[in-house]
């Protein structure tokens, strides 16, 4: 029988059971990662080390070793380099060099690595590059200095072969920068002109010790630009540092009248005529009778400019400017001229020519022993009489004769731009006596320099107008600020064109075989007028019984083109100014004829009569 089903009692129904709630963990109090107030706490500890570490710093250079330190900073200090100007040529009037300048180098040290070895590498440096030992090894010891030169303007070539020796022995600290050389390549020709420049001076720039060099140095030369830079211990420009650039401003070129080729041809002829009058020393000039320019000037002896070390500084001035002289019977055509031009005389006006004067303190002679002449006074002029000159000076009234030679420029410097010039000596007051004024007429008791005298005998070449002298194509600044040249030379009226002209067919006269004394002086086809001169030198302030020759003149006489003056001192072989003289004017003026291609004017030659 079945059981009846038993049923479990029911259990009670259970609660459900909460599961507790899980809280999140509670997170330390401060900024979470990432957050502002993080990042500020960081960078603030990290600028609080920074801050130490420099404070750590400070003391040590302060307190434990401040001079190596102040050692290197000053290591780290500003360098400044000479940026060099190049230098103007002197070129003639057609462009070509006289003086110019090409490619070279200036030896420079960093005395903060030659200091250990500075005498050693001076010794070096004076041998190679003729720098003074002494002043060398100052440089390459200068403290504080990072640039230092230590020769300038040296041939390209040779500064670095210089700079590569030291190298393979051992020194360092040497470096080259650019620096222009001046050369000479026309050597002798126009070297009394155009000087040259010396040894570099302390500054480092090379000293002008002649000529032109000197005289418009400032206009040549320009000025020295610099740079200056920050140079760390490491020898390395500092970036960020100084940096400043002052640059170089190149000198003006110095463009002269000068005839190159007809300056080496007067050398030339000048060179002969003295060593075959076994003469000291001579000058020849040439020149534009319209414009005053100088083709050329000759001085003998000279000197080669580009080594003038090997000749006697006295040949360093030129001359034709610097040495006063008495001109002689040169002088007579002046002193013609003013009568002429004060109406005084002409061309024609008969004078009688004893064969002595006597005069108040002395006699007068000829250089000729002759009766009594009856000259014209173009016959006085032809024969060169110094007895008929005076006779007719005695014309001029008080102080007329010093008037015109004044106004033809004697006693006054050219200024054409050299230095040295002599004034020359033309008295006056009471030094200008009766007995000054006889011998004054004739070319004596009066001085004059060479371009000067040419000046005044161009003056009648040019139809009465005298036209100052001119060295500088142009207009150029000399040192002391005065403007020379073309463009500002002076023009005056010295005596009348009437006066010009008649003087200048009596001179015509004076190289005529039949009536002259200086047939030597004429050009094959061309009419020529000149004047011989013989003149007692003064030395030391007495005659000394040496004479100086000289003929001036121009050419073609009717339509001048060209004047030419040769000078030649104590010839000792007995010539005077026609036969010394004259040949040299005869080829000179032939070949600035030639070369200029002046065609001969065709007229007749002066016939004016020399006797009565």
């Amino acid at each position: 029988m079945s059981r009846p089903s038993q049923r479990r009692p029911a259990r009670p129904a259970r609660k459900p059971v909460r599961k507790p709630v899980r809280r999140p963990a509670r997170k330390p109090r401060g900024a979470a990662p990432g957050s502002p107030m993080l990042r500020l706490r960081v960078g603030m500890v990290f600028i609080a080390m920074v801050l130490s570490l420099f404070a750590a710093r400070l003391v040590q250079l302060q307190g434990v070793d401040p001079n190596q330190y102040a050692a290197m900073a000053a290591a780290e200090g500003e360098v400044s380099v000479i940026l060099p100007a190049e230098r103007g040529d002197i070129v003639d009037r057609n462009g070509d060099p006289l003086a110019d300048s090409i490619d070279g180098l200036m030896v420079v040290a960093d005395p903060s690595l030659t200091q250990k070895r500075a005498t050693e590498l001076a010794g070096f440096l004076a041998k190679r590059l003729d720098v003074d030992y002494f002043a060398t090894t100052e440089k390459l010891r200068a403290q504080d200095s990072r640039f230092q030169y230590v020769a300038r303007q040296v041939p390209a070539a040779k500064a670095r072969d210089v700079v590569a020796a030291a190298k393979e022995k051992g020194f360092v600290g040497l470096s080259t920068r650019e620096d222009p050389v001046r050369t000479y390549p026309a050597r002798e020709i126009g070297a009394n002109l155009v000087g040259f420049l010396g040894t570099p001076a302390k500054d480092g720039s090379a000293r002008p010790l002649a000529g032109l060099e000197t005289s418009f140095n400032t206009y040549l030369s320009g000025h020295d630009g610099e740079a200056r830079y920050q140079k760390g211990a490491s020898g390395d420009r500092v970036p960020l540092g100084t940096n400043v650039v002052d640059p170089a401003r190149d000198g003006q070129n110095l463009t002269l009248t000068i005839d190159r080729d007809l300056q080496w041809y007067s050398q030339q002829v000048l060179a002969d005529a003295v060593k075959q009058a076994r003469g000291d020393s001579g000058s020849i000039i040439v020149g534009d009778s319209l414009t005053g320019e100088v083709l050329a000037l000759a001085d003998y002896p000279t000197y080669d400019a580009s080594r003038p070390d090997l000749s006697s500084s006295s040949l360093y001035s030129s001359r034709a400017l610097s040495d006063p002289y008495e001109p002689g019977s040169v002088e007579k055509a002046l002193t013609m001229a003013g009568l002429i031009d004060a109406g005084k005389a002409t061309a024609r006006t008969k004078v009688v020519v004893p064969p002595r004067l006597e005069r108040q303190d002395r006699p007068i002679n000829d250089y000729f022993e002759h009766d009594t002449l009856r000259l014209t006074l173009a016959g006085v002029l032809a024969k060169s009489s110094n007895i008929g000159t005076v006779i007719a000076a005695d014309r001029y009234g008080p102080g007329e004769l010093r008037d015109y030679l004044t106004r033809f420029g004697l006693g006054s410097r050219t200024d054409v731009g050299l230095g040295g010039e002599t004034p020359g000596i033309l008295p006056s007051g009471k030094l200008w006596t009766s007995q000054t004024a006889d011998r004054i007429a004739f070319g004596q008791s009066l001085s004059v320099n060479a371009l000067q005298m040419w000046a005044a005998i161009n003056t009648i070449a040019n139809g009465g107008e005298r036209i100052d002298p001119s060295l500088v194509k142009g207009r150029a600044t000399l040192d002391d600020g005065t403007e020379v040249g073309t463009d500002v030379a002076k023009r005056s009226r010295v005596v009348s064109e009437d006066a010009a002209r008649q003087t200048a067919r009596m001179m015509e006269r004076v190289v005529d075989p039949d009536a002259g004394v200086a047939p030597g002086a004429r050009v094959e086809g061309y009419r020529v007028a000149g004047k011989t001169g013989t003149a007692q030198r003064v030395v030391d302030g007495v005659y000394d019984g040496s004479f100086t020759v000289s003929f001036a003149g121009f050419a073609p006489a009717d339509d001048p083109r060209f004047t030419v003056y040769v000078v030649v001192h104590n010839p000792r072989n007995g010539g005077g100014g026609g036969s010394v003289g004259g040949p040299a004017f005869s080829k000179v003026m032939g070949y600035a004829l030639r070369r200029y291609a002046v065609a001969p004017t065709g007229t007749p030659p002066s016939r004016l009569p020399v006797e009565w």
